[in-house]
This record gives structure tokens, sequence and C-alpha cells, in this order.
């Protein structure tokens, strides 16, 4: 199973976010999952806004274009990113991890 899939005119990410990590950034795949590591804590929303802003800046989407669909209060989280298509997400995530991703994606 892919970690991207499509949904509508949005495109559906599978994340696993490590909070409290020393630098942030996609950092790989993590099982079926995108791992993303975070320097927030998870207080006050604080790590999911860093992975909407991480993940928009990442794709090249604006801030408002990537929302947490399922997972707030979870280490695995589903976000949505509107405004982009599921081949540019992969080749955006393809170029950030290397060639790792694209055996998962």
């Amino acid at each position: 199973m892919s970690p991207i899939s499509q949904k509508g005119d949005a495109v559906c990410l599978s994340v696993r976010v490590q909070p409290r990590s020393s630098k942030s950034g996609v950092a790989g795949m993590y099982g079926e999952q995108i791992k993303i590591c975070l320097k927030s804590a998870p207080v006050d929303n604080a790590a999911n806004k860093e992975c909407c802003e991480l993940l928009a800046k990442a794709l090249g989407v604006p801030r408002s274009s990537v929302s947490v669909m399922n997972g707030a209060s979870s280490r695995s989280k589903v976000l949505k990113v509107e405004g982009v298509t599921q081949s540019a997400v992969r080749e955006a995530l393809a170029s950030s991890l290397g060639g790792e991703v694209e055996s998962g994606l």
C-alpha cells in the first residue's frame, strides 16, 4: 500500500511524526508511512502546525493547502494536501528522500 493516495481533488499522505527531534525534516519511510521528524513538542498543536508547514514547503504549496485529516493527537497521521497532483507529490518527496522513497511509493 502506498502512503500517497488521491481523494477527490486532494492528495492524502500517511505520515509518522517524531516530535522533539534534533532537527526537522522528511526522514524516510517508516513501514508504509512517510517519516517526518519535528523539533516541536506535541503541545498546543505545535507539532501539527510544524508538520503542515514543513510538508507545504517540501511540496511547494501554500501552508493553507495542507491540513491534518486524521490523527491530530497521534504520531500516525493522514495529511490532506490540496492544489497538487499525486504525481507532483511523488516527485517532490522522491527528490527530498533520494531513491529510498521510490520503492515505497
